[in-house]
């Protein structure tokens, strides 16, 4: 019973599914809520974005029209990464490898009642995803030691999706408040191979430990470690949990063309994230040696936000937003823990990753122009500080991108229905990473992505 692995490439996490998840991203945060939203540029802080608006400041609720709102729609991404080995030449794509890969698919579902001075809503949305799958013939398959192929698959997939149940009120003719209360669900999937140098460095660090490392140490010619997290699903992950998020909102309108918002976002509570997992020693002379158990990512959070954002409108036909919004992204990426307890014997693996994620700022900048009773069209742009160093770039977290491009437009059947659609694009980065323990190979990252949002919308 050769022992283990260590690995955690801990998560990497992708982007994900219910049948998949989701649209361009700010780290792991999506761009906007909904097709409104995403099509000027991810703004919503003081700009009604319809029932959506209970993800991103409850107390735009406020602003819609009276009656019953109900919204049925999904979020679509389709993303482009490619991995360089600036030492080689080589590359490996994330296409088509399985289903952890894309396009991703989010639910987009909400029920708002509006009434005089209240609106209260209940939905169900996709707010944070990343995701890759490179197959088991790629160098990232390839340890650095020993150069072993080990036709194992490097892929992640993540999907927090949320359920809010919100309120909001107008105190009066300028000032609204609203809150969101919000049940959590998060998963991943993740397979992540860690090379033996990468173990030595975080051996060294003191990020390793465990009853299973006397084991390891002892397999043969030891090369890498391999940790398999997959549920073998189209949906879900093979490590989750559920807990509770939240925001508090409030609107200002000093004058009736110009609105103000102000809108806090809750650090989630999910803890630990478990499920099954396989634990893979990779041996030069034995081959791949494996065992089954269970893992655990420990303290896996989405951060706490705040946005401040201002509306304008110019004539009844045309309005421009703008939203300011930070991320606190060192609070819950700083590093990343993950634990394997091997079955049968109740040894354990504990690593823990160094990330090191920044706090960062996001800008969103947005236009919508009322062609006539039937079209409406949007377009923006949004651009995102990039949240990982270089230094923390890992191959299987497609996170990279900061700047997007968007557009989309809504189309009213009658005063009660319209369909709203978007499209965002998020122009290709590149970032370069040589540095262990995250990397043992020297890396350049390339990522583009294009999304959608389309959603259906009905008011009785």
């Amino acid at each position: 019973m050769n022992k283990k692995v260590c690995k955690i490439g801990a998560v990497g996490f992708i982007a994900c599914v219910l049948p998949g998840v989701a649209t361009a991203t700010d780290a792991f945060n999506l761009v906007g809520v909904g097709p409104v939203s995403q099509g000027m540029g991810g703004v919503g802080a003081a700009f009604d974005i319809g029932p959506q608006g209970m993800m991103l400041n409850p107390a735009t609720l406020t602003q819609m029209q009276e009656g019953k709102h109900m919204v049925l729609g999904a979020d679509i991404v389709s993303a482009g990464l490619e991995v360089k080995n600036t030492a080689t030449g080589e590359k490996a794509r994330s296409h088509s490898h399985g289903r952890n890969n894309g396009p991703y698919i989010g639910p987009e579902l909400a029920f708002l009642w509006r009434a005089d001075k209240l609106a209260l809503g209940v939905g169900a949305f996709a707010s944070d995803g990343v995701g890759t799958q490179f197959g088991r013939s790629s160098f990232l398959s390839r340890t650095s030691t020993n150069s072993v192929d080990t036709g194992l698959d490097n892929y992640s997939r993540l999907l927090v999706l949320r359920i809010p149940v919100s309120a909001a009120y107008q105190v009066n003719d300028r000032l609204s408040v609203g809150a969101s209360l919000e049940a959590v669900w998060t998963s991943v999937n993740l397979g992540f191979l860690l090379d033996t140098t990468q173990i030595g460095t975080l051996a060294g660090q003191g990020r390793v430990s465990g009853s299973l490392v006397p084991g390891l140490l002892s397999v043969p010619q030891l090369s890498a470690g391999y940790l398999d997290i997959n549920n073998h699903r189209a949906t879900g992950g093979g490590v989750e949990a559920w807990g509770v998020g939240g925001r508090l909102g409030v609107t200002y309108q000093p004058s009736p063309q110009t609105r103000f918002g102000v809108a806090y976002s809750l650090k989630t509570r999910v803890g630990d994230l478990s499920g099954d997992a396989d634990l893979t020693a990779v041996s030069a002379v034995a081959g791949n040696i494996g065992l089954p158990g269970k893992a655990k990512l420990h303290d896996f959070e989405m951060p706490a936000s705040l946005v401040v954002g201002m509306s304008h409108t110019f004539s009844d036909q045309l309005t421009v937003a703008f939203d300011y919004k930070r991320v606190f992204w060192s609070d819950v990426m700083e590093d990343i823990s993950v634990s394997f307890k091997q079955a049968g014997s109740g040894d354990t693996l504990d690593l823990k990753l160094p990330f090191n994620y920044r706090d960062v700022n996001v800008f969103s900048l947005g236009a919508q122009y009322r062609y006539n009773a039937n079209w409406t069209v949007r377009a923006g742009a949004h651009y995102a500080q990039l949240a990982s160093p270089s230094s923390g770039t890992l191959p299987i977290i497609p996170s990279t991108p900061t700047t997007n491009l968007t557009g989309g437009f809504s189309y009213a059947f009658s005063p009660e229905d319209a369909i709203d659609f978007s499209l965002a694009y998020g122009f290709k980065k590149k970032v370069r990473n040589d540095s262990l323990p995250i990397t043992d190979k020297p890396i350049e990252v390339s990522h583009s992505q294009i999304a959608a949002s389309i959603a259906y919308t009905r008011r009785f």
